[in-house]
């Protein structure tokens, strides 16, 4: 996938302007106002009497686990059976360096991620991957290859990680990060990663680098029951296959 970057933020700035319009709060029924929030980049519709947020995601329809592992090998597709929120982001290498953000929002306020974020309406992983990559590291880049998909049902998101290089390397922290740093493979914080996920797709990605090539990933991280997002060791990896 060579597409420019550059256009990817063009059509990020032109989706602003194509929001569907909610008139009413998903959560209380008041209505809304349409501005940008605080923090944040793009229009939103803000509940004028809870002052809730409405946030429009993409969700994925589940089929099979066989038909979309072969669907992505073969035709970069991804369908499903079951509505899940897709969190899109970027395993950035630069200098034989990982590129990780420090959250400064919760949940897992103060520990370190990739940037990584949920999908926007109208736009595909990759751009999405490479949008909130620009919003949480101020960093453009290229995408690779797709690296990594997993599932966590408990909570019913999907995780879609792309190997991207800077493009340049320039980057700082966005307004929900207080902190970009690019790390040795040897220096990575697995003592204070942010998520089960980002300690699973960095797992998958030092094991690739050990044997020589990277691969792609599938995976169902299988969450405990009870545990809250920073307990990031409570799960089981589930269904792996790699290409």
């Amino acid at each position: 996938m060579q597409k420019d970057s550059n256009a990817v933020y063009e059509r990020s700035k032109i989706l602003q302007g194509n929001i569907r319009k909610i008139n009413f709060c998903q959560f209380c029924g008041g209505p809304t106002k349409h501005e940008i929030p605080d923090g944040e980049e793009k229009v939103r519709a803000i509940c004028t009497h809870c002052r809730k947020i409405t946030y429009e995601n993409p969700k994925l329809v589940k089929e099979t686990i066989q038909s979309l592992f072969f669907s992505i090998l073969h035709f970069g597709l991804m369908v499903w059976e079951l509505a899940e929120l897709q969190v899109v982001g970027c395993l950035i290498e630069h200098d034989k360096k990982i590129l990780m953000c420090r959250r400064k929002i919760h949940p897992s306020y103060g520990l370190w991620t990739l940037p990584a974020g949920y999908m926007e309406i109208g736009e595909s992983a990759a751009e999405g991957a490479i949008r909130e990559t620009w919003e949480e590291a101020n960093a453009e880049v290229e995408i690779q290859s797709p690296f990594a998909q997993l599932d966590i049902p408990l909570i019913g998101q999907t995780y879609v990680i792309f190997l991207a290089k800077l493009k340049n390397p320039h980057f700082s922290p966005g307004p929900e990060s207080s902190e970009c740093q690019l790390f040795e493979l040897d220096d990575i914080p697995f003592d204070s990663l942010a998520f089960s996920s980002m300690l699973v797709t960095l797992n998958l990605y030092i094991e690739d680098i050990k044997v020589g090539r990277p691969k792609f990933h599938y995976g169902i991280i299988n969450k405990r029951p009870g545990t809250s997002p920073s307990e990031i060791h409570a799960y089981t990896l589930d269904f792996h296959m790699q290409s």
